[in-house]
């Protein structure tokens, strides 16, 4: 089905060549998994499969990439996407319509189909991703993993013959992850091709058949699930990889903290034309001086309750209170940042030393070579922010967040698109920073929370629905939530 014979390429202007000599063959039928750490070809060969490369996406390109018997320069990419459907690590990027019902028809009517037909694929796919509650929705109003959702059943409306996934799951909750699952089992069923290019590998070893690991730009491993399976977790560590089994999950002692607290007060927010509020929360007490997690499905509020504690809602009226201390919504603007889950919105500079130079409170030549040799991103620093990869571009949001000075740090999915190796850096840092002032991290990353959380807020429908210290009876009730989520699914007869 698909066939790669002797493939490099580089993009233009690039220093160095992202894939180099690229030869395997995929199976129709079969579902394999791309992995590696973040930057090392997983993303360029999956857009080699779709076409994206080279007629969207410009460079030198060698070798010979077949799928479906026909080579992706040869044929327009209008004709690959018949073929082949392709689910982005932004959601975003790949949305046409201003509304959930149009965006899962939208692919469907550019191949010609009749609206009954368009009708009864948007119901069966929007079923399968169990996405039928956010038809008729605006897309603005979704969050990060509703709009993943809506992303995935657009493409299986389509019906194509293979399916590539980049980072399906960076922005998605358990609940979610579980739909997912079920969409692949039945595409499977169906005999079709699936391609995941993925860093958590928790729900993917029953879904696999084949792992392919990639190391700069080359095939490093190409192994079946099975074979995978047997590689210690201290063997995963030494390649970069994240853990296969939640089981895994250890608790870290916590240090005790000094006694503050931070007190969330009357935090209530409805989008306009919104009911019920998507936010409503009489009172929460956290810790002040740690890191604090905040979980619950897509949708619970948690994003909203970012905008809000960060002073970003202009029509939000809550307060934070800290001892005798009272702070406004203004006052909040001006302690807190906020790396937000899409973090092209603010990436702004020519190169990312001048990104990280932009928010910084002062001149601390040394905290700033720190910081960037922490993550990463000193060979980085004279490449512009946008030509860099889904994971790095991540980094440097975060690298950003920690030069600012801020008293309030609040991560959005602050490791979506990190492999093992950077996400554990990242927590380090996280950790570090959480004896010194306050963070939150939204995340659906029970890995990281486990590495760097002191404190677990749980939110459900715009609330409160618990909040604990990540103690040993703590990470029990992790474990549970990301085991088996919140499970409400929506039949529709």
């Amino acid at each position: 089905m698909i066939e790669f014979k002797n493939v490099s390429f580089k993009y233009a202007n690039a220093d160095s060549g992202s894939l180099q000599n690229i030869s395997l063959r995929v199976r129709k039928g079969e579902c394999v998994l791309l992995c590696g750490q973040s930057g090392c070809g997983k993303t360029t060969l999956t857009r080699l499969i779709n076409g994206l490369i080279p007629h969207y996406y410009e460079g030198e390109l060698s070798g010979e990439v077949v799928v479906g018997g026909l080579d992706v320069r040869d044929i327009e990419l209008y004709d690959t996407a018949r073929i082949v459907g392709s689910v982005f690590q932004n959601p975003r990027s790949q949305f046409f319509c201003v509304d959930t019902t149009g965006e899962i028809a939208f692919g469907c009517e550019n191949l010609g189909l009749p609206p009954d037909e368009i009708e009864e694929r948007v119901k069966l796919s929007s079923r399968e991703m169990g996405a039928i509650n956010l038809l008729g929705r605006s897309i603005f109003q979704l969050s990060g993993g509703e709009k993943q959702k809506i992303a995935c059943a657009s493409v299986s409306a389509m019906r194509p013959e293979v399916f590539v996934l980049d980072e399906p799951t960076s922005n998605l909750d358990i609940n979610a992850i579980h739909d997912l699952k079920e969409t692949i089992r039945l595409w499977k069923k169906e005999g079709k091709t699936i391609i995941i290019a993925e860093h958590r590998l928790y729900w993917l070893t029953e879904l696999c058949d084949r792992v392919i690991y990639l190391r700069n730009g080359e095939i490093e491993c190409d192994m079946p699930m099975r074979e995978f399976c047997r590689i210690t977790p201290e063997g995963l560590r030494k390649l970069s990889l994240r853990t296969r089994s939640l089981k895994e999950l250890c608790y870290r002692k916590v240090s005790s903290q000094a006694g503050e607290y931070l007190t969330l007060q009357n935090y209530r927010y409805s989008y306009r034309g919104s009911m019920p509020p998507v936010l409503d929360i009489q009172e929460a007490v956290l810790p002040k001086k740690g890191v604090i997690a905040i979980i619950g499905n897509n949708g619970a509020g948690k994003s909203t309750l970012s905008k809000c504690l960060c002073g970003l809602q202009k029509r939000f009226g809550g307060h934070c209170r800290c001892g005798s201390a009272v702070y406004s919504r203004r006052q909040m603007l001006k302690k807190s940042y906020l790396v937000m889950q899409d973090v092209n919105h603010q990436l702004f500079c020519e190169s990312v030393e001048e990104e990280l130079r932009l928010g910084m409170d002062g001149a601390d030549e040394k905290e700033l070579v720190r910081v960037m040799d922490s993550l990463e991103l000193t060979a980085l620093k004279e490449r512009h922010p946008m030509s860099l990869s889904g994971g790095q571009k991540q980094r440097v949001a975060i690298a950003s967040a920690l030069l600012a000075g801020k008293e309030f740090l609040v991560f959005d999915e602050p490791t979506s698109g990190l492999d093992f190796y950077h996400m554990e850096r990242t927590a380090k840092l996280l950790f570090s920073l959480g004896r010194e002032k306050t963070v939150l991290i939204i995340t659906h990353d029970p890995e990281l929370i486990v590495r760097c959380c002191d404190y677990v807020l749980h939110m459900e429908w715009g609330g409160v629905k618990e909040q604990y210290q990540l103690n040993e009876a703590g990470l029990l009730k992790l474990r549970y939530f990301f085991e088996n989520g919140e499970r409400k699914r929506i039949s529709v007869e």
